[in-house]
């Protein structure tokens, strides 16, 4: 990153994002994306040099570090390009757009992402990172710039019969289906996923391996609808070998992007906001069903994270913690053995080495040289109990011990140079964190986890959610940027979550709300389908349909999945047949390859499966408390929850009709059950609306 004190700023410096802020002073005259930039291209006849990327990616770091700051590159970019830095997080729109084109052009993708294109937005190269000089068989940028110059300036019919070629493929529209979808694809996609399986190590493929949880989500469904035990115990094996390795960040908790081997020990060590929502509700369901507090205690540890690292001042969340300081990747969580040595004491250090698997020349190779690094990652590769048990020692007794070396190396560790922390605030990733901790609190019965979402869904309605938009970025107490699908799926998710938490129908409400708006917003009425953008959101070359489950899961998959529930938690039939023209509309790419739409699947299998709507009434809130309690404490992936008391009869009577004459009987807790919409008899005792739920 550039010296801020050395160089002047460039027309990056007023910019909210943390990643636009890093190369604020470089020497590389970096416009926004604006119309200013594309004007400026039109009126000098240059090409556009655009670079997307994101605060916390390494590559990205490399990339400025070895060209962008270098003032003779910067230089020639300068005199060839108008060049655009876009942060990735803040412009999915543009990302993924230009994603695309590179995957089409390359046959891959990722980032740094380097597009050079038209003033026109046209693209004609594409390309990840590029080196300085020509390296690993690829051209660098000293020779690439005047060769991209010399193609603009003297070969333009060159350049356009690419762009023509692009157009013409991205522009192409996918049709709705007339595919039929059942309960095959489900079979399919555990199929795939059993093949794909690594019983060593747990996990899918061999390296690199990523947490995947939605995978997670959906085996553990397909698990509770066939009884499959092949699909749960493949999802406690990776759950239990992701936690124990070095993905997993032993002494400050939270999980790294993903693993670089099969034995989940060497990490890319960027911490992401998305990944810690999306391994707690997976960490959460697999407690729901085993009961083992291995997994509860990674959940309250994750969250111990967050709310140490992550909370802003209005109990939003920000988006991601850097893998680098001080200029290496990794450094502020790795070790020497010589550093154990000075912080513990010896029967410490003895008791560190073997838990942890520390080693004098270090555990782990320098992912580039393959040579021993000399610096040890901290992985386990067992539960404590197995420790206990070869030093014939009471469980809590070692636990007190290991919990005082976590925290002899955290207070080392907190002297240390930290790695940034990306404080803008998405509204999609914040949907994602809300959702899991509504969804852990009432599982765990954490009512402080409850209070985080409720505040955090709070702040989204109050200042993310304004002239009936919801708005994707927020730094400095300032919303802006019109929402994608994205945003308004996963806020309507965690507004779900949220209400099956804390019972408050407002939640409800504003999750009607939003879905509505949605709909409104990016529904496909000539062919289907949810486009990414808004219809009043700025055009870019193709308007897209994203329905692949990667990182994250798509809007699409998301928007499906709360079309359903949604459903079933009001009555209203209308939006329950939304999400089967959505699943209709995506369905001959879901049979062709079902186990990359796994979120997709769990909507599906919601829609198949039977459904299950339990309203409990009460003269109180208090006084649901021990059922509700008890349902919370079950895993039931279809069924929802609606609670009746006095003090918001009218409010949940108008959200969802159908629950009126859903009273209490004689003033005592009573739970009403429909599975298929055939209504069982009331009972007031929790034994009998277990066995009405078929528990």
């Amino acid at each position: 990153m550039a010296n801020s004190t050395a160089r002047e700023a460039n027309r990056l410096k007023d910019e909210k994002s943390p990643y636009l802020q890093q190369h604020a002073y470089n020497p590389v005259d970096w416009y926004p994306w604006s119309d200013e930039a594309f004007e400026t291209a039109r009126k000098l006849d240059k090409p556009i040099f655009l670079s997307i990327g994101y605060s916390t990616c390494h590559w990205c770091h490399v990339f400025e570090h070895e060209s962008f700051e270098d003032p003779e590159i910067a230089e020639m970019m300068n005199k060839t390009f108008i060049n655009i830095k876009v942060d990735r997080e803040e412009r999915p729109d543009i990302d993924k757009v230009y994603m695309q084109v590179a995957q089409m052009m390359t046959g891959r993708g990722g980032w740094p992402l380097t597009i050079i294109m038209t003033p026109q937005k046209e693209p004609f190269f594409a390309a990840t990172y590029i080196p300085k000089e020509d390296r690993y068989g690829q051209i660098g940028m000293r020779k690439l710039i005047p060769s991209i110059e010399k193609i603009w300036m003297e070969q333009r019919n060159k350049v356009e019969d690419i762009t023509e070629q692009i157009l013409e493929k991205i522009s192409s529209k996918r049709e709705r289906s007339s595919q039929e979808i059942d309960r095959s694809v489900l079979k399919d996609a555990f199929d795939t996923l059993a093949e794909r399986y690594d019983s060593k190590y747990g996990g899918f493929g061999i390296a690199p391996k990523f947490p995947s949880p939605h995978n997670l989500l959906f085996l553990l469904r397909y698990w509770k609808n066939t009884q499959e035990k092949y699909a749960l115990s493949m999802v406690k094996k990776t759950l239990t070998e992701m936690r124990l390795g070095g993905i997993y960040d032993h002494i400050g908790y939270g999980f790294h992007r993903y693993s670089t081997d099969r034995e989940w020990l060497l990490p890319h060590f960027e911490k992401m906001i998305y990944d810690q929502a999306m391994l707690i509700i997976a960490y959460t369901e697999i407690f729901q069903i085993t009961g083992n507090d291995f997994y509860a205690e990674t959940v309250n540890e994750i969250i111990e994270y967050i709310k140490r690292e992550m909370v802003s001042e209005k109990g939003l969340f920000y988006t991601a913690q850097d893998a680098d300081s001080e200029g290496i990747e990794g450094k502020f969580y790795v070790w020497s053995e010589k550093e154990i040595k000075q912080i513990l004491e010896e029967d410490e250090v003895t008791l560190a080495k073997d838990i942890f698997n520390i080693r004098e020349n270090g555990n782990f190779n320098d992912e580039a040289t393959k040579e021993p690094s000399g610096m040890n990652i901290l992985h386990r590769k067992y539960d404590l109990i197995v420790h206990a048990n070869s030093l014939g020692i009471d469980l809590q007794e070692l636990e007190k011990r290991f919990e005082r070396i976590r925290k002899k190396l955290y207070s080392f560790r907190e002297k240390r140079v930290h790695p940034g922390t990306d404080d803008k605030i998405l509204a999609d990733l914040n949907g994602l964190m809300i959702a899991a901790l509504a969804f852990a609190g009432r599982v765990l019965n954490r009512r402080d986890y409850i209070e985080m979402s409720t505040v955090a869904a709070n702040a989204i309605l109050k200042y993310m959610l304004f002239d009936d938009k919801l708005h994707h970025r927020m730094k400095d107490e300032e919303a802006s940027i019109p929402g994608f699908l994205d945003d308004y799926a996963f806020v309507v998710w965690g507004l779900l979550e949220t209400y099956q938490a804390s019972l408050e129908p407002k939640f409800l409400t504003f999750a009607k709300t939003i879905n509505q708006l949605m709909l409104e917003y990016f529904w496909d009425e000539n062919e289907g389908g949810l486009f990414f953008t808004a219809d009043h959101a700025e055009d870019l070359l193709t308007r897209q349909k994203e329905i692949y489950d990667g990182a994250i899961p798509s809007g699409n998959s998301v928007a499906t999945y709360n079309l359903v529930r949604l459903s079933r938690l009001i009555g209203d039939e209308t939006l329950e047949n939304k999400a089967a023209e959505l699943i209709q509309f995506f369905s001959s790419d879901i049979v062709v390859n079902p186990s990359a739409y796994t979120m997709m699947l769990c909507a599906i299998q919601y829609q198949l499966s039977e459904s299950i709507e339990l309203v409990i009434a009460g003269d109180s809130k208090e006084d649901l408390s021990n059922m509700v309690a008890s349902f919370n404490s079950h895993y039931l992936p279809n069924a929802v929850l609606i609670a009746r008391y006095k003090e918001i009869a009218e409010m949940i009577t108008e959200l969802a009709p159908f629950t009126k004459y859903y009273d209490s009987v004689r003033g005592i807790a009573t739970a009403h059950v429909c599975i298929n919409h055939n209504c069982q008899l009331p009972t007031t005792d929790v034994k009998k609306m277990l066995e009405l739920l078929k528990i």
